[in-house]
């Protein structure tokens, strides 16, 4: 049985500037996915949001899926990693695409850092055949990303998911 390895594309840099700090969406590889790895949150906030070890581990196993690292011009920030179900072959109808991971390091939060590797999100979205929105879900408590989430733009859709999560959907139109 052949394995398709996830993120067969070519790498992609992509860029935002927060200030006069730009912010990229790197492809994580083996030089970086140990630093990668060892980005905390917040010690609040480790109940809302999978290790990003497990992250890229689940990864492996999800052909939609897809992630890089977030950077600034100096350091490593973050992480994010979406399910897109374009990557798919093949695609299913619609497609789909939900934010299924998102991080910024503790050291690096409430910096404008979080909301323009978002934008940059929505920038790869936009790209993707069929995609008019996107997904996410959260995990209700006190330190977690709703407000953050409200702030950008997503609503909640009514959902609850099974685990509890709290749905929501940002639309690109």
């Amino acid at each position: 049985m052949s394995k398709q390895a996830p993120n067969h594309q070519e790498p992609q840099v992509s860029t935002a500037t927060v200030a006069k700090t730009e912010v990229s969406l790197q492809e994580v590889t083996a030089s970086t996915v140990r630093a990668v790895t060892d980005l905390r949150v917040a010690p609040e906030q480790e109940d809302y949001v999978a290790s990003n070890a497990v992250s890229i581990a689940q990864a492996h196993f999800h052909r939609d899926a897809w992630f890089r690292s977030i950077h600034t011009e100096s350091d490593l920030v973050g992480f994010v990693m979406l399910s897109d179900s374009t990557l798919l072959t093949p695609a299913p109808a619609p497609a789909q695409l939900s934010l299924w991971r998102f991080m910024i390091d503790r050291r690096y939060q409430k910096a404008g850092l979080g909301r323009k590797a978002l934008e940059l999100v929505v920038a790869h979205a936009r790209t993707r055949p069929g995609i008019d929105a996107i997904h996410t879900s959260y995990v209700v408590g006190p330190h977690g990303p709703m407000e953050f989430y409200l702030s950008f733009g997503f609503r909640p859709t009514g959902e609850i998911k099974p685990n509890g999560e709290v749905a929501l959907v940002l639309a690109l139109a």
